[in-house]
């Protein structure tokens, strides 16, 4: 148990760590640009790991590790950060929150993992939780941006699975996994950048500042503990997590930047926090059941038996 609460805990950073996405790119990056911020997020962190695993995918890997960085990085990236621009505070986050529920349905067409009652409620508590988060004051919806988040959560949902199914290969490390990952995903988002949003903006000191921490913290570490995490706690306890970040988001909100959080607020986390809890507890297994007893001789035969017995402790045959 204790080896599996340090598994959780080191996951756990992930989401945390990409609570604070949603502060980052509206204090420190420039506006509108959420295809050129995923690709500089991605596209560094995938070379810095490629040049320090020194290892390529082989056979197929290369279509392996396309299909998710496509999912995991190339279209969660755009999507996330068209989301955090279009939406006020953690409300992306929070829009992202069905994840749990996404891979739960997923996990089950894929790999067979039939949903269980406790599973369900966990995922549902957790969406409602968050959810409560964004019932506050000037919390306005915009369609494009909600669109834009479940799309988000659904394509990293996708990704998720399929981690877990492929696994990886022999001899190859979750931090090799992640560069390929974060290098295929980059190189989606390259020319949709060019294209859609042209050349580079005029970067100040403080925008590769706040590049700088969502390719290395942010998305470098934070995807190996990820990928990790899913591959040793499961799919769907893994999702899970998700939560911590919205819940992330609202404290940087209600610290760094004054927003306020009220009663409703504060249940909604309390709420989704406990369902993040409840979604990494081991069920308790059935216990066995008792061992058939032996059946009773009548009283005649276990006289004649224990006699027999006695008989030939003494060396004496019948």
């Amino acid at each position: 148990m204790p080896r599996k609460a340090a598994v959780v805990a080191l996951t756990a950073l992930a989401p945390v760590s990409w609570g604070s996405t949603y502060f980052v790119t509206t204090e420190f990056l420039p506006p509108d640009r959420p295809l050129f911020t995923g690709l500089m997020r991605a596209l560094p962190a995938g070379l810095l790991l490629l040049a320090v695993t020194r290892q390529l995918p082989k056979g197929a890997w290369w279509w392996k590790a396309a299909v998710l960085g496509a999912l995991n990085i190339g279209a969660f990236f755009p999507l996330l950060f068209l989301a955090a621009y279009r939406l006020p505070g953690g409300l992306a986050a929070v829009v992202g929150s069905v994840g749990p529920l996404f891979v739960v349905g997923l996990a089950a067409l894929v790999l067979g993992d039939r949903p269980t009652v406790r599973s369900l409620l966990t995922a549902v508590a957790a969406a409602f939780g968050v959810s409560l988060v964004v019932l506050k004051a000037g919390a306005a919806f915009d369609l494009v941006g909600v669109g834009a988040g479940l799309l988000s959560a659904l394509s990293m949902s996708a990704g998720v699975v399929l981690t877990k199914r492929w696994g990886r290969p022999e001899g190859v490390g979750a931090l090799a996994l992640t560069g390929w990952q974060l290098t295929a995903g980059g190189l989606v988002i390259l020319p949709l950048a060019l294209a859609i949003e042209g050349a580079p903006p005029a970067l100040t000191g403080t925008h590769l500042a706040g590049y700088a921490y969502l390719a290395l913290g942010n998305t470098a570490v934070s995807y190996f503990l990820w990928f990790r995490g899913i591959e040793r706690l499961g799919a769907s306890s893994a999702t899970l997590l998700g939560p911590l970040s919205p819940i992330t988001a609202a404290v940087i909100g209600w610290a760094a930047l004054g927003q306020a959080l009220g009663p409703v607020q504060l249940l909604g986390m309390a709420i989704a926090f406990g369902a993040t809890v409840a979604g990494q507890l081991t069920p308790r297994t059935a216990a066995p059941a008792p061992a058939p007893k032996r059946q009773m001789f009548s009283s005649a035969e276990e006289n004649s038996q224990e006699v027999s017995m006695d008989l030939e402790v003494s060396g004496v045959r019948r």
